[in-house]
């Protein structure tokens, strides 16, 4: 039984130490899945621009006219530790100025979590916002 035990553990013991990556091996990738988003803008001022488009990160793909560069601007946001779907803030002062009807609405998966997030240009605070997520999002300005 004594025997029995010792090679079970040594066997145990075998397995586990060629699963484990030696000292200094790059770490095996973790799989995620890819970021896939809905993206429907409305009344920027050009048709060419308002629609459903979907946006796939991860490679980089869907009816978004820019994914590549929109999938960049993305990564670069959660490089830099911003969630880019992160509303303003209520306590937030913001300019009064108008930037026009523009609306947008981003929905799906990024980074692993749902994202339901709505954009405007009502005010400074939110023109801001929506030129951060430029080219996710059309740039409205003549």
């Amino acid at each position: 039984m004594l025997r029995h035990l010792v090679l079970t553990a040594t066997a145990s013991l075998a397995v586990l130490g060629a699963a484990i990556p030696a000292a200094g091996a790059a770490p095996l990738p973790l799989l995620t899945a890819p970021d896939k988003l809905t993206v429907i803008v409305s009344e920027t001022g050009n048709t060419r621009t308002d629609g459903r488009y979907e946006l796939e990160c991860g490679p980089a793909g869907g009816t978004h006219p820019s994914a590549q560069a929109a999938c960049d601007r993305l990564d670069q946001l959660g490089r830099e530790g911003q969630d880019p779907f992160a509303p303003v803030p209520a306590d937030q002062m913001c300019t009064e100025q108008m930037g026009g009807p523009a609306t947008a609405r981003i929905t799906g998966t990024w980074q692993g979590r749902s994202v339901d997030a709505t954009f405007s240009r009502a005010n400074g605070c939110e023109i801001s916002r929506w030129q951060t997520m430029e080219p996710v999002l059309p740039n409205t300005r003549s």
